[in-house]
């Protein structure tokens, strides 16, 4: 039986490039029965696709109701599909065939979830071009709960930037965390191998999707990160997660060297200390001042709503 599909689309401030993506999504392969837009502030919406697709449907929101989980969650609700697709508005289809091959692994009915490949765009600096081959290589793969010694916290690694989630398992599940900041995608991926489910990447479902962070940024992100993770013992406790840091640190130099840019390692190293630094210090953000915290962090909103 061939599965129903929707997709889903937080969206703030999205600008032309929404146009774009609702554009190539509607010469995907395989048609989808509708596209669920959650947006943040109606004022910021363009007018101009208000009632321009008849599939697009738009739900308005405020900002201080957005939630990384809970308002993907609502959206999750909204569906009747069998399958629902989240996708970030930044994130363009590289092709027509994204929908079918994301798909495809759902044939199996031990998976529960599947996400996509991301490649660079092209103003995509070359250190995190590389990061990008590293975490979504050309080969596809299984992934599941006998995958957890060999592949350590990588096994629940699974992004909503692109990413499938089998609706039924996902109400049992109980969906996203409806109050967090940020990981909300790998906090599910973990319950879900917990529970013995298997977890598909496609490296055929590709879309482009790329962020030239600076340094700072990488540690406010790797302090969310971090922070996502220490929320969630039941989660990631007992999971090893900083090996692959250091193996990617490793290659990533190794290949700098390679192509005859060895000047990057220092883009390498400083990139990998402010990750480092700031995912040690959101493992210990229970014992810092609230003003540290406002400071290492993407997500003051979130803060604000927890400290109160």
């Amino acid at each position: 039986m061939k599965l129903e599909a929707d997709i889903l689309i937080p969206v703030y401030r999205p600008g032309d490039r929404l146009e774009k993506l609702l554009e190539r999504l509607h010469t995907q392969t395989y048609p989808v029965r509708r596209i669920i837009l959650m947006n943040t502030e109606k004022q910021y919406f363009p007018t101009g696709l208000e009632g321009k697709y008849k599939d697009v449907e738009i739900h308005h929101l405020h900002k201080e109701d957005f939630d990384h989980g809970g308002t993907r969650d609502r959206g999750i609700r909204l569906s009747q599909a069998d399958v629902v697709i989240c996708m970030t508005q930044d994130a363009l289809p590289a092709d027509n065939q994204l929908v079918e091959k994301l798909l495809e692994p759902f044939r199996d009915p031990q998976v529960w979830a599947a996400y996509g490949r991301q490649l660079p765009a092209k103003d995509c600096r070359e250190v995190e071009r590389y990061t990008r081959s590293f975490n979504y290589p050309e080969e596809s793969r299984i992934k599941g709960a006998a995958d957890l010694s060999a592949l350590g916290i990588k096994t629940f690694f699974c992004s909503n930037v692109c990413a499938a989630w089998r609706r039924e398992r996902y109400l049992e599940l109980g969906g996203f965390e409806k109050k967090t900041i940020f990981n909300e995608d790998m906090i599910l991926a973990g319950r879900l191998i917990r529970e013995g489910g298997l977890i598909a990447y496609c490296a055929d479902a590709k879309v482009i999707h790329s962020h030239n962070y600076s340094a700072l940024q990488q540690f406010h992100r790797n302090f969310d990160l971090a922070v996502s993770q220490t929320m969630h013992p039941e989660v990631f406790g007992g999971i090893r997660s900083e090996s692959e840091g250091i193996r990617l640190v490793k290659m990533s130099i190794k290949h700098c060297v390679q192509i005859r840019k060895p000047w990057l390692c220092f883009q390498v190293l400083t990139q990998s200390a402010g990750k480092y630094l700031g995912y040690k210090m959101g493992q210990k953000y229970q014992s810092l001042p609230r003003k540290m915290i406002l400071w290492c962090t993407m997500n003051p909103t979130f803060w604000q709503e927890e400290m109160r």
